[in-house]
C-alpha cells in the first residue's frame, strides 16, 4: 500500500456540475495561493466546459484565465479535460487545430492532460495524447465508465492497454455519472493493476449516493488517485469532500499527506463562494438521486439539463427527458454519456419529448454520429432510426479525423480580415465555436449577472409583474395595490394570430438563416439552423408555401414559441 494523491476539482468539475459552469476567475484567484500549498496531486481548473462558459456566459478569455492560474501555482500542476479529438468543443476538429491546441494549453500552463475519449474509441485519442507527450505533459489516458450489455471490464482492461501502448503516464477510471459500485471499483482497479504497470486514479460523482464506499473500495484494491472537491462544492452530482477523504484515510498505510488545517481555511473561502452562487444551486444536481443507475445522466449534464430545461420553459418537462435518455442511448448503441455523447443524446431526448414525436427532428449532431464521425459505436445502432435519418447512405469506417481539412488557416484569415487577432489563441477560440468567439473577440459579448441569493418571499420582496396564459391567450399582468388587474395581449401572442406564422420549439440562437421573403419552400424545408444546448438544430418549414416575413436575423437570440416568419 503506498499514499493516496488527490486530485481537486473545485476549480473546474464541481462548479461544472453544481452551478452549470458559472464561477468567475474573479472568484477563484484570490484562494489559489492556499490551495498552492496544500499538498494536491494536481488542481483540475481548466478544461471540460470552463472554455465555453467563459466566452459564452462570463465574458472572460479562458486563456487568459489559465495564465492567471499559472501564476499563483507554483507548486501544484495544473490540470485540464480534454476531449480527444474534440478538445473542449462538440465535434472532431482537424488535426492541425489538435495539435495547435494542446501545444498553447501546455504553453500557458497546463501539466497534466486528462484525455479520453466519449466513445472509448482510441483513434480519436491519438493526436492529442502525442502531441501532449511531446511537450512533456503528463498524460491521464482515460476510460468513459458506463454500464451497459456491452461494457464489461475485460473490454475496459483491453482499452487502457491501448492507452499505455500510447506511453500514457496513468489510467483514469472516469464514471461521470457516479455508476462504480464498489463491487465494480474492486475488480477494475484491480485488473487494471494486475495488467498493466500504471497508476491508477478514479474520479467519480456523489450522485447515486455510494460513491464513498467505491472509493474506499478501489483504495483496498490498489488505487493511486482519487478525485474529490472541496466540501462546500462536493456532493450531489460532484465529487466526494476532499477533507472527508483525507481525514479518512489519515492514520492509515494510505495517508494522502494533505494538512487539514490548510483544507479548512480553503473550505471556509469556498462556502462563502457557496453563498454567493447561492441561487445557482439546483436542488435536482446537489442531491442524491439513485434513479441515476438507471439514466445514468452524469453530474455536468445533469446540471445543464435543468438549465436548458428552464430556458425551454420546459422544466415540467424533467421526468419525460430521463425516461426518454436510457432509449435514445440503446438505439444508438449505448454510447457513454460523456461530452459530446451526453449532448448528442440528451438534446436529442428533448427534442423527441418536446417535439411530441420520437425523431421527428433528428439533430444534426445525431445524423453525424450515424454515419460514424464521432468514432465506433459500443454496439449496433438501431437500424430503422439509421435508414429514417441517414437512407442508403453507408457510415464510414475510418479515423474519422482522417476526413477532416486543415481549417486553422481559414480561422486565421477570417480573423484577420476583420482585424481581431490579439493573440495566437484567438484564432483557436473563434476556430472552436465560431459565432459566440465572433462576438466575443468584437467585444460584443455581456456576462450574465450571478442572480441574487434565493429569498423567501416576503410582503416587500414578492412580484408584482407576471406573464399569464388563459384559455391559450398570454397576457402581460401587473398586480397594483387599488386591489385591479392590467392585462394586455403579449406581442408575440399577437404575432402567433398570424396565419402561416413558424414557430421555434425551443429557446436559443439563430446560427443560420437559409431563406430570404419572396422564397418558395416545401414541408420540412430547413429554413433555418438554431443551436440550442449546444447543438445545431435544423428548423424546417411546417408547410409548403411562400416566405412572406422574417422575423430573425443571424446572431439573434429567439425564446420557444417566438415567431421565426411566416409561410403563406
Amino acid at each position: 500500500m503506498s499514499k493516496v494523491k488527490i486530485i481537486e476539482t473545485a476549480l473546474r468539475d464541481a462548479h461544472q456540475s453544481l452551478i452549470a459552469t458559472r464561477m468567475r476567475t474573479e472568484d477563484m484567484v484570490p484562494i489559489l495561493e492556499d490551495m498552492d500549498k496544500a499538498g494536491y496531486f494536481s488542481l483540475e481548473a481548466w478544461g471540460g466546459a470552463t472554455f465555453d462558459s467563459c466566452i459564452r456566459f462570463l465574458n472572460e478569455d479562458p486563456w487568459e484565465r489559465l495564465t492567471t492560474f499559472k501564476e499563483h501555482l507554483t507548486k501544484t500542476p495544473i490540470q485540464m479535460l480534454l476531449r480527444g479529438q474534440n478538445l473542449v468543443g462538440y465535434k472532431h476538429y482537424a488535426d492541425d487545430f489538435v495539435q495547435e491546441f494542446v501545444e498553447k494549453s501546455y504553453e500557458n500552463g497546463v501539466d497534466v492532460f486528462r484525455i479520453f475519449d466519449a466513445l472509448n474509441d482510441s483513434r480519436n485519442m491519438e493526436m492529442s495524447i502525442k502531441t501532449a507527450k511531446q511537450q512533456g505533459a503528463y498524460v491521464l489516458g482515460t476510460i468513459s465508465y458506463t454500464i451497459s450489455p456491452v461494457h464489461t471490464i475485460e473490454k475496459y482492461v483491453d482499452f487502457a492497454k491501448e492507452l499505455a501502448a500510447m506511453e500514457c503516464d496513468a489510467i483514469t477510471i472516469k464514471d461521470m455519472a457516479g455508476l462504480i459500485s464498489p463491487q465494480v471499483a474492486t475488480d477494475l482497479v484491480t485488473a487494471l493493476k494486475d495488467e498493466l504497470d500504471l497508476p491508477v486514479n478514479l474520479h467519480s460523482h456523489c450522485t447515486s449516493g455510494m460513491t464513498l464506499m467505491s472509493y474506499q473500495a478501489a483504495v483496498n484494491a490498489g488505487v493511486d488517485m482519487l478525485d474529490t472537491a472541496i466540501s462546500p462544492f462536493s456532493g450531489g452530482t460532484s465529487q466526494p469532500p476532499t477533507e472527508s477523504v483525507v481525514a479518512a484515510l489519515e492514520s492509515t498505510p494510505n495517508a494522502t499527506g494533505i494538512d487539514l488545517k490548510i483544507l479548512s481555511k480553503i473550505k471556509e473561502y469556498f462556502a462563502e463562494l457557496n453563498e454567493k452562487y447561492n441561487a445557482l444551486f439546483d436542488p435536482l444536481a446537489s442531491t442524491v438521486d439513485t434513479d441515476v443507475l438507471i439514466y445514468q445522466v452524469p453530474g455536468g449534464m445533469l446540471s445543464n439539463l435543468v438549465s436548458q430545461l428552464k430556458q425551454q420553459d420546459a422544466l415540467d418537462k424533467y421526468q419525460d427527458v430521463l425516461a426518454e435518455i436510457p432509449k435514445v442511448r440503446k438505439d444508438l448503441g449505448y454510447p457513454p454519456l460523456v461530452t459530446p455523447t451526453s449532448q448528442i443524446v440528451g438534446v436529442q431526448s428533448v427534442m423527441n419529448v418536446l417535439m411530441g414525436e420520437r425523431y421527428k427532428n433528428v439533430t444534426k449532431e445525431v445524423q453525424e454520429y450515424l454515419k460514424g464521425y464521432y468514432g465506433r459505436a459500443p454496439a449496433e445502432i438501431n437500424q430503422e432510426l439509421y435508414k429514417e435519418a441517414i437512407g442508403d447512405e453507408e457510415p464510414i469506417t475510418c479515423r474519422p479525423a482522417d476526413l477532416l481539412e486543415p481549417e486553422l488557416e481559414a480561422a486565421r484569415a477570417k480573423l484577420e480580415e476583420e482585424n481581431l487577432i490579439k493573440k495566437e489563441e484567438d484564432v483557436l477560440t473563434y476556430a472552436m465555436y465560431p459565432t459566440i468567439a465572433e462576438k466575443f473577440l468584437k467585444g460584443e459579448a455581456v456576462a450574465e449577472e450571478i442572480p441574487e441569493p434565493k429569498l423567501e418571499y416576503t410582503a416587500s420582496n414578492i412580484p408584482n409583474s407576471y406573464d399569464v396564459e388563459v384559455d391559450g391567450e398570454v397576457f402581460s399582468v401587473k398586480i397594483l395595490p387599488t386591489g385591479y388587474m392590467e392585462m394586455e395581449p403579449s406581442s408575440q401572442q399577437i404575432k402567433t394570430s398570424i396565419e402561416g406564422a413558424l414557430t421555434s420549439a425551443m429557446q436559443g440562437m439563430i446560427v443560420k438563416l437559409k431563406v430570404k421573403v419572396g422564397d418558395k419552400v416545401n414541408e420540412g424545408d430547413t429554413v433555418a439552423v438554431l443551436e440550442a444546448m449546444k447543438m445545431e438544430n435544423d428548423v424546417k418549414a411546417d408547410r409548403s408555401g411562400k416566405i412572406t416575413e422574417i422575423f430573425i436575423s443571424e446572431g439573434d437570440t429567439v425564446e420557444k414559441d417566438d415567431v421565426l416568419m411566416v409561410i403563406e
